[in-house]
């Protein structure tokens, strides 16, 4: 991703979701962005000692920096605030109602710099700031398929065109699991796993060949579409072929796909008439939480496959 396809989170908005306070800088003031999803404590800059580190973060000032200027003689913190108040600092944030040195805020207004107050504590801020940023700069891929959640494993269909992927998400939802998003949808990358959501546009619809776009949450309820879920399986249709060998026995699942450079487990489905794609899904799905929890039937019948040869070794002796 380039410096200019960054995702950016607008200050008005940081400002909105967090409810700021604002002391200088006017709307003009507000037209930056975030796109490091970090904060910046300036206790390097605020002791003279500029470091070289990502300017680009928003400081947060707490009660220690606050005593810490006190102490600072009026030159020195003219000449210290300009560092934390350049165009390239999104925003400075005040915590815990503190007041705003009469210095920095002549140097804020001056170079029209937007500074805000909140009553978070310091930490609060900072953890709840970095979750936020976290969440709205992650990486952002748009992906074909499916998403469902089924039994609470959030399972994303994938299959060229053609394959039913959108009448099987229908069927599944007549089944009592829950949509995410047909046709396409937009992954982001947060703490190395991966989640999906459907584009704004298409939340809740559903485009069923022969009968048109339908809205899921009107026609079977809203509690069966959530906005978000992780993905935690793979299932990808493939038009059925005689002369493929598929998986018969199921052993232990090694089959990974990589999205967005994380591995996620993966398996291939059949598709042919007659088949009940939905039954299916649901038993794979039951079937993965169940190798999750310790248990596995490949193992089982292996081991009564081995008792049953056994058995018939000591009658024939």
């Amino acid at each position: 991703m380039t410096e200019t396809d960054q995702n950016k989170v607008m200050i008005q908005e940081i400002v909105d979701f967090f409810g700021l306070e604002q002391l200088t800088g006017n709307a003009e003031s507000l037209n930056r962005w975030v796109v490091i999803p970090d904060v910046n404590r300036p206790g390097f800059e605020l002791s003279g000692y500029f470091k070289p580190t990502e300017p680009r973060r928003v400081v947060i000032i707490g009660n220690k920096e606050i005593e810490y200027i006190g102490h600072l003689s009026e030159e020195e913190q003219r000449a210290r605030f300009p560092s934390i108040t350049d165009g390239l600092t999104p925003m400075l944030i005040i915590t815990k109602n503190n007041e705003i040195p009469p210095i920095l805020k002549e140097v804020a207004i001056d170079r029209n710099f937007p500074i805000f107050r909140t009553g978070y504590a310091t930490y609060r801020m900072m953890v709840d700031l970095i979750t936020f940023l976290d969440e709205r700069l992650a990486p952002e891929e748009t992906l074909s398929g499916d998403l469902m959640v089924v039994y609470g494993k959030g399972v994303l269909i994938t299959g060229e065109s053609g394959m039913g992927k959108s009448e099987i998400a229908m069927e599944l939802v007549r089944d009592g699991q829950v949509l995410v998003a047909d046709d396409r949808v937009d992954v982001q990358k947060i703490h190395n796993n991966l989640y999906g959501h459907a584009p704004s546009l298409l939340r809740g619809m559903l485009e069923i060949r022969g009968i048109g776009i339908i809205d899921v949450e009107r026609m079977f309820g809203a509690n069966k579409l959530v906005s978000r879920h992780k993905i935690d399986l793979v299932i990808h249709l493939v038009r059925y072929d005689a002369s493929e060998e598929y998986e018969r026995i199921g052993d232990e699942m090694t089959s990974f796909t990589r999205i967005m450079g994380v591995s996620i487990p993966a398996m291939v489905l059949p598709v042919s008439p007659g088949r009940s794609m939905c039954a299916l899904i649901e038993t794979a799905v039951t079937n993965f939480i169940l190798k999750q929890e310790g248990y596995n039937s490949t193992e089982e019948f292996k081991e009564r496959l081995h008792t049953e040869i056994l058995r018939k070794n000591q009658e024939r002796q």
